[in-house]
């Protein structure tokens, strides 16, 4: 499981528990699963997709931002 929460300038949008999420890179679109390795990202205009514990996906457009991945903490910085 992977504790993903999202901001933006003005609210944070999640906070919560994911399974696996989908993000718009900058060199493309790539999954983060558990375990995933330490990486930090930029992302550009799209959708980051996420499954919430218990199955139910989740879709949400950005105009651009950073993921940053450590120890199954994911936090996604993005404009909306």
């Amino acid at each position: 499981m992977l504790k993903l929460r999202i901001v933006s300038p003005e609210k944070v949008i999640f906070d919560g528990n994911v399974e696996s999420l989908v993000v718009p890179g900058t060199s493309g679109r790539f999954e983060i699963l558990n375990n995933h390795a330490p990486i930090i990202s930029s992302l550009e205009k799209g959708n980051v997709e996420y499954n919430k514990e218990g199955g139910e996906r989740q879709v949400l457009q950005v105009l651009g931002g950073f993921v940053e991945v450590k120890k199954n903490d994911v936090c996604i910085c993005v404009e909306v």
